[in-house]
């Protein structure tokens, strides 16, 4: 299979592989579009089966941080950056150095920032052979560590749907949450406060047991999420949570989480729907990281300190724009993913437009 003939390219502008056989470096940089701004995404590290895998999983993340980002109405276009290795074992100072320099190949159409398997002390190395790097500390534009922001736009977004879909608040409501990292532990306590029962699962145990006690959370396996009886699934791990076989086992009324990707393929949202499910769209649900990235990009362009209010009026805007796709799917008569995606495209296709315009 060649790049173009991958179900998960689409118009992307640019795809740049990097190897660098000192450090041992594998990295693929996805540029799905600079439309509205230069691209900006996550770099992830993860045991990839194949280079095929990796460049599937770029392309994927990329076009979702475009619509991500143009939902978000930030003036950034989407990207994406895989590092191929084993997170626990093959990091080196070297390794995000040699990273950098990648990233800095790119040529500014790339800002990278942390996700899975990479955190804010590794791009600091990637800081030194590079600018256009955000999520990091030490300086008066850093917005630190985006998950708490996630956390609270998925928050809301879990709140928004059980309103919709169950007409009450979130005390007493079941919510199984699919991975307690980051942004999975931080949505846990915001649920367990706001009065939220609580099931969890994930493979890393200690993470478990300490979101258990803080929340008094029941920990399950992790295939056994899928089978919880709960009213909301929040996936918050690895894409493709919700697919062919795991769909039938769902007895939930609401779909909404902070993973990338939750859904398979775009099909399994039609099915979602079909089955009376509300799915709140990861790529607005969980765009308050992001708008903390932009905030920090935005005050290190201007040479400005970060400002937090800017961030949380765009946290609002963010809910006002999920209401917006739930209230078109309900008006519509049609699945909440193809709505954000009609609606993502059309803000991308414009601003592409304008830059042609004044080009």
């Amino acid at each position: 299979m060649t790049l173009f003939d991958s179900p998960a390219f689409e118009g992307h502008e640019g795809v740049h592989s990097f190897f660098d056989e000192k450090t041992g470096l594998k990295c693929i940089i996805a540029v799905h579009s600079t439309a509205r701004g230069p691209a900006a995404g996550g770099c992830r590290m993860w045991p990839f089966v194949s280079a095929e895998a990796a460049l599937e999983d770029a392309l994927r993340l990329s076009r979702a941080m475009s619509y991500k980002n143009a939902m978000a109405d930030l003036e950034l276009g989407g990207g994406k950056a895989v590092i191929i290795g084993d997170s626990r074992t093959m990091k080196t100072p070297a390794l995000f150095e040699a990273f950098g320099r990648a990233v800095e190949d790119v040529g500014g159409k790339y800002w990278t920032a942390e996700d899975v398997g990479v955190s804010p002390a590794d791009l600091m190395h990637a800081r030194k052979t590079t600018r256009f790097v955000a999520g990091l500390t030490g300086h008066a534009a850093a917005s630190g560590d985006p998950s708490p922001v996630t956390a609270e736009g998925v928050f809301r977004g879990v709140k928004l749907g059980v309103e919709r879909a169950l007409g009450r608040d979130l005390a007493g409501v079941t919510v199984a949450i699919q991975g307690v990292g980051h942004v999975g532990a931080y949505l846990a306590e915001k649920l367990h406060a706001a009065g939220a029962k609580l099931i969890v699962t994930d493979v890393n145990q200690e993470a478990l047991a300490e979101v258990a006690a803080r929340t008094g959370a029941k920990v399950v396996a992790p295939n056994q999420i899928f089978d919880a009886e709960a009213e909301v699934f929040a996936p918050c791990a690895l894409g493709g949570a919700v697919n062919a076989d795991t769909l039938p086992r769902l007895r939930c009324k609401v779909i909404a989480g902070g993973a990338n990707n939750q859904l398979s393929d775009p099909e399994i949202g039609r099915a979602v729907y079909d089955r009376g499910m509300l799915y709140l769209p990861d790529y607005v649900i969980n765009g308050g990281g992001i708008i903390n990235v932009a905030g920090e990009i935005r005050a290190l362009e201007r040479g400005e300190a970060f400002d937090p209010a800017w961030v949380a009026g765009k946290l609002d805007t963010l809910l006002a724009t999920l209401a917006e796709v739930l209230d078109r799917s309900k008006a519509d008569r049609r699945p909440t993913h193809e709505v954000a995606g009609e609606m993502a495209k059309a803000r991308i296709n414009r601003a592409a437009e304008q830059k042609k315009a004044a080009a």
